[in-house]
């Protein structure tokens, strides 16, 4: 009885990696040459913002609260980077800076007045779109060449976004669940009244988590503007629900802060190479976001079979 619960146990933890490689085969049987490190890297260029975004949601989800802005604020920091960057590198930084003080006030906010962080973050997402339209009403800028250069590195036998994937989620996977302030970040979420009752702040451990999501936020802007060399206040508007639907196809929950930085990435990734799937399959790109729900809710609905079957 104890292999079989563990057997489960493993199996649902597999299941985000189980899930892209059952994509990847779809869409080498479907295409062959996508087969081929040029085929990989053009599958995935955007998985890597996608992935950052994906674990910016993560740090907020993980404190049993919900970001419906981090899409409008990818966009804004497209627009910044694109505007000062090349040019003005220092206000570019220190206006990105501020960026990130607004998420940890944001969550500051939320904690002290016990705000709705769907309430408060939906109407964030307002105001950092109505920033990145005054700053760039069309669009346009320019990325920095070192940033241009880094998204587009070329590197011999294996695409660099999955090179970019791996480091990406190893460091958040040891700085959140293998450390010890990691696991006080992931208790706020988990147990707060244990974590208080340690002497934390669970004050300061949002704030934290809203600050790791907002440095997240800005880094997946920055790597976009790497690869599209422009910006545009729009360009990230879909990345609230990538970033949403990665997290709870790479294992997360939206309570008791269980995530998984790991599952993320997996999750985002496999959101990324369903839409490279609908190409191959000839299917309107109006359709990818109906495809990437169906995704969500065969994996969803698979996690809660297994559940139920470790419940018995």
């Amino acid at each position: 009885m104890t292999a079989l619960l563990l057997n489960r146990d493993l199996l649902r933890r597999a299941l985000p990696a189980i899930t892209l490689a059952v994509l990847l085969v779809a869409i080498f049987i479907k295409q062959p040459l996508a087969m081929s490190q040029f085929g990989l890297t053009l599958m995935l260029q955007y998985a890597v913002p996608i992935a950052l975004a994906t674990l910016a949601q993560m740090f907020v989800i993980a404190v049993n609260d919900l970001d419906l802005s981090i899409g409008s604020f990818v966009g804004l920091t497209t627009c910044i980077a694109g505007l000062y960057l090349p040019t003005e590198p220092l206000l570019g930084a220190l206006l990105l800076l501020l960026c990130i003080a607004a998420y940890v006030a944001m969550g500051a906010l939320i904690h002290l007045r016990n705000l709705p962080s769907i309430v408060v973050t939906l109407g964030m997402s307002f105001v950092w779109l109505g920033i990145a339209v005054l700053l760039l009403p069309t669009p346009g800028g320019k990325a920095p060449e070192w940033l241009h250069g880094l998204m587009n590195l070329k590197v011999p036998g294996v695409p660099f976004p999955i090179i970019a994937a791996i480091v990406i989620a190893a460091v958040v996977q040891i700085g959140l669940m293998h450390s010890s302030y990691g696991v006080v970040l992931r208790g706020t979420g988990g147990n707060p009244k244990a974590v208080a009752r340690a002497g934390w702040s669970l004050l300061k451990t949002k704030m934290v988590m809203f600050g790791l999501a907002g440095s997240f936020g800005v880094l997946s802007g920055l790597s976009l503007i790497g690869l599209t060399s422009a910006a545009d206040a729009h360009i990230a508007d879909r990345y609230t629900l990538y970033s949403i639907a990665g997290v709870i196809l790479g294992g997360g929950e939206f309570i008791g802060g269980r995530v998984s930085p790991v599952g993320a990435v997996l999750g985002a990734i496999t959101l990324a190479l369903a839409a490279s799937f609908l190409i191959f399959l000839r299917i309107s790109p109006d359709w990818q976001i109906g495809a990437q729900g169906a995704i969500l809710i065969i994996v969803l609905a698979l996690r809660a079979a297994i559940t139920r079957g470790s419940a018995r």
